[in-house]
């Protein structure tokens, strides 16, 4: 993999797709606003759907939310992480309103793929702002072959999957309230 040429697009404001261990995914350096304003284009997608900030390891996306994280969401980062769930807390300031749709939270998430965590550890800042691989309202890509096919024209590289490819199957995205989880979208993991 080259490392150098993914940095070099990611800094010019590029996109690129991977592969994680759910479904193909689009990213973008989290501070930059163009790239993003990029991946809603590409996806058609609606600007009051936020982007979701992920990372190889937990530590690079602490910076993204408020600390102390809630001891529920510290049980299930322990219990699950890597792997398909998305946990959706508090931001702090460091997470720019142009990734969260000006919300107040952000989707954090650590994908059990080494392709993946390689990616993430090779680039500056180590965390990817991101979205599943596709057009709104379609299939995410599954393969490299249907991530060249859905996308290959509009993002800046497709980066190769190595062998380590995609379930198939969504994360599932978790929320608090009081302290408590709630499912605001059932994935391939069930909560307990």
């Amino acid at each position: 993999m080259d490392y150098n040429k993914i940095n070099k697009i990611l800094q010019n404001n590029g996109v690129i797709a991977f592969v994680t261990d759910t479904v193909w995914g689009l990213g973008c350096l989290p501070t930059s606003e163009k790239a993003v304003k990029r991946i809603y284009d590409i996806k058609h997608r609606e600007a009051k759907k936020p982007l979701i900030l992920m990372s190889y390891d937990i530590y690079p996306l602490f910076d993204f939310v408020t600390q102390p994280i809630e001891k529920e969401a510290q049980r299930l980062i322990k219990k699950y992480f890597p792997g398909a769930l998305t946990l959706v807390l508090e931001k702090s300031e460091n997470t720019p309103d142009f990734i969260t749709s000006n919300l107040e939270t952000v989707g954090i998430r650590v994908p059990d793929n080494e392709t993946f965590a390689n990616i993430c550890k090779n680039i500056d800042g180590h965390v990817l702002a991101t979205t599943s691989a596709n057009i709104s309202g379609e299939t995410p890509a599954l393969t490299y072959e249907e991530a060249i096919r859905y996308i290959g024209d509009k993002v800046d590289l497709i980066i190769e999957d190595f062998g380590h490819k995609a379930q198939g199957r969504a994360s599932t995205v978790a929320g608090f309230k009081d302290g408590k989880p709630i499912i605001y979208r059932q994935g391939d993991i069930e909560i307990v």
